[in-house]
């Protein structure tokens, strides 16, 4: 549905995006990563036409972004991170001069427009005035404008920033029932997000693809890390367990009594396992508990973007 081919794009002497590559399923939600001025909004502009690379093919429903933008735009949905409202429309006429202005005939926007209304639940505040409505329902309202036309493909910037809890969950809830009637891309904050809603993730750092996976297969990849609580001198088994083949960190635990607890990361996990075994045998350590850490998305996310590269 979405194919992104060597991707470059120059501000003069800087290079925002820099050989970015990577595909989107039809139906899928993929969650679009990095820090701030990583080259997200860049790329997503790019997505929706905004402007042209400077290098490589971006492809949408097999239309080419710069020799068919037309046909792009008339299939692609985009929900900036700063909703383009206008706040002296009520909801419903907003929606239907969105309808109209997308190219959709004229005998379907009242249709089109009531079903985005039911759709993402503004039926009561649809004879509002927009500037009279709250911030989750002008977030739902962005969401409707992206979807009046019914496109093939949503591209959703920080779809729930500044929102409080009951409204994320409510964005949240609309945004996975869209996944296989649309083709998602959602750029957010907000990891633990990425982790409820998106089959798979992109991650981008300065302006280069430094990951790419389902999370759990990008956890897989990531550096182990073993909790240890060990009894006898501290001091001592810090030492030990810093000098184990395959260990790269060991971290000390806050304890209120009793034995002491690590956490250590292992940079090659066979090698480190057998290192820590070696060591608990060869000092003959009172071994309390041993267990594996799983890696988050948001422990994923620091080691690849804090990263120096080589």
């Amino acid at each position: 549905m979405i194919e992104v081919e060597h991707l470059v794009k120059d501000y003069g002497e800087f290079r925002a995006i820099d050989d970015i590559s990577f595909h989107v399923e039809k139906g899928e939600i993929l969650g679009f990563l990095g820090p701030n001025g990583a080259g997200k909004t860049t790329v997503m502009r790019i997505l929706t036409c905004f402007f042209p690379p400077t290098r490589g093919r971006v492809r949408v429903a097999g239309y080419d972004c710069f020799e068919d933008s037309i046909e792009v735009r008339r299939r692609v949905g985009y929900l900036p991170e700063r909703v383009p409202l206008y706040d002296d429309m009520r909801v419903a006429d907003y929606l239907r001069f969105v309808a109209a202005i997308k190219g959709t005939p004229a005998r379907e926007v009242a249709a089109k427009t009531a079903k985005v209304i039911a759709d993402c639940g503004l039926q009561e505040v649809a004879g509002r005035p927009i500037s009279a409505i709250s911030r989750g329902y002008r977030q739902r309202v962005g969401i409707a404008q992206a979807l009046v036309n019914d496109p093939e493909v949503l591209i959703l910037d920080e779809p729930t920033v500044g929102l409080d809890p009951r409204q994320i969950k409510e964005i949240r809830k609309l945004i996975k029932d869209l996944a296989g009637r649309h083709t998602v891309i959602l750029s957010t904050h907000i990891l633990p997000e990425v982790s409820i809603l998106c089959g798979r993730v992109v991650i981008i750092d300065k302006g280069r693809l430094v990951a790419a996976g389902r999370p759990d297969s990008l956890a897989a990849g990531a550096a182990r890390r073993i909790f240890l609580r060990i009894e006898g001198d501290a001091q001592r088994i810090e030492q030990e367990l810093r000098r184990a083949p395959g260990v790269g960190g060991v971290e000390r635990e806050p304890s209120a009594g009793g034995a002491a607890g690590w956490v250590v990361v292992l940079d090659d996990e066979p090698r480190g396992r057998e290192g820590l075994r070696a060591a608990i045998d060869r000092n003959r350590w009172s071994l309390v508990e041993m267990r594996p850490l799983d890696a988050s998305l948001e422990d994923i996310f620091i080691q690849l973007v804090t990263t120096e590269p080589t």
